[in-house]
């Protein structure tokens, strides 16, 4: 079997669930992943799947329907705009205690995006991003009734932007898309984010010190993302638009986009396997380079693309600062099968 596992620093490796091994062992730019969906790592014919037609709200994530009706374009600017406010406000203030990110990652990085993110929100609104409650279909329902009847404008005065769109809404039906709104939006960040800064550091290797000491830690996420990028796959329902760009696709199949894939492409990248954060260095706008889609095309770009990096980035600084250890078997760490490509590894920090 080919090797597939990019070479991480000092040792660090990655093992992949085996149906992600196959697909990376795949070597066709198409090719058939079962009876109704083809997989696709051709550069060139993924943004011809992507222009052939605007992306269906079943297939968005965030902005898929909610509360039985379509999440309006105004809803959707209102939300990235409201989350944005968040962050920047967040992350202008102190962090909460680092020992938050002791723990099995990504989930304790997770929790503690949420906590620095979202902790200023009232009750009930704060438990819509609780990951305790995020699991739990019962407790998400029970939490979902609590925040409608949370008092309407003027209450809630400690209320980030996100928080204040549920507080705000006229009308049932807003109400309750604003918060699955709050709760998608939030996860979705929080998730994205603490899987490529954990991806980051495993990346990185047991010399992550000396290394984070050069100036800047954006090549290394921007590196991390091309190796192992969190957005790893996107998904398109199947139809006519879509037969007319290659022999192999059918009207009835759905089509598999992998950004992992083409970003080791050998055609494209020198030495794809190598974690080499310096050939990001002096790229000035790094989506332009080709074969790299850490974020999706022009059209269907992530909604928090602009978020994703600086947070991640300082998220590592607060890492740095207080002395993360990583701990794993043998140097090893799996990626398993999920929505989001993370590794998994127990950290501690010196806090």
């Amino acid at each position: 079997m080919p090797e597939t596992a990019p070479k991480a620093a000092g040792g660090h490796r990655v093992v992949y669930a085996p149906r992600i091994q196959d697909l990376l062992a795949r070597k066709e730019p198409v090719f058939r992943i079962d009876a109704s969906t083809v997989g696709v790592c051709d550069p060139a014919l993924m943004a011809e799947v992507v222009a052939a037609r605007p992306v269906l709200s079943a297939e968005r994530s965030v902005y898929k329907p909610a509360a039985g009706a379509d999440i309006p374009h105004d809803s959707a600017t209102r939300t990235i705009r409201a989350l944005g406010q968040d962050v920047t406000a967040a992350i202008a203030a102190p962090p909460p205690p680092a020992r938050g990110l002791s723990g099995a990652w990504p989930y304790a990085a997770t929790s503690y995006l949420r906590r620095w993110l979202f902790a200023s929100d009232p009750l009930p609104v704060s438990l819509l991003s609780k990951r305790g409650v995020t699991g739990s279909d019962a407790l998400s329902r029970l939490v979902d009734r609590a925040v409608t009847l949370w008092p309407a404008s003027g209450a809630g005065d400690t209320a980030g932007a996100l928080a204040g769109q549920i507080r705000d809404a006229s009308g049932t039906l807003e109400r309750k898309q604003a918060v699955a709104l709050y709760r998608r939006a939030s996860a979705t960040l929080c998730d994205g984010v603490a899987a490529l800064a954990g991806n980051a550091l495993w990346l990185m290797g047991p010399a992550r010190e000396q290394r984070a000491a050069r100036p800047g830690l954006t090549p290394f996420l921007w590196e991390t993302l091309r190796l192992l990028p969190p957005a790893w796959m996107l998904w398109r329902k199947g139809g006519d638009a879509y037969a007319a760009l290659h022999p192999e696709i059918r009207p009835e199949d759905d089509v598999a986009l992998f950004p992992l894939l083409m970003h080791r492409h050998p055609d494209f990248w020198t030495d794809p396997l190598e974690f080499q954060p310096e050939r990001w260095a002096g790229v000035a706008d790094p989506e332009k380079t080709p074969a790299f889609m850490p974020f999706g095309f022009d059209g269907a770009r992530c909604w928090a693309k602009h978020l994703v990096v600086p947070l991640a980035e300082r998220l590592l600084e607060v890492a740095f600062e207080n002395r993360i250890t990583l701990r794993t078997e043998d140097g090893r760490t799996h990626v398993p099968l999920r929505s989001l490509l993370s590794v998994r590894f127990d950290a501690e920090t010196g806090a």
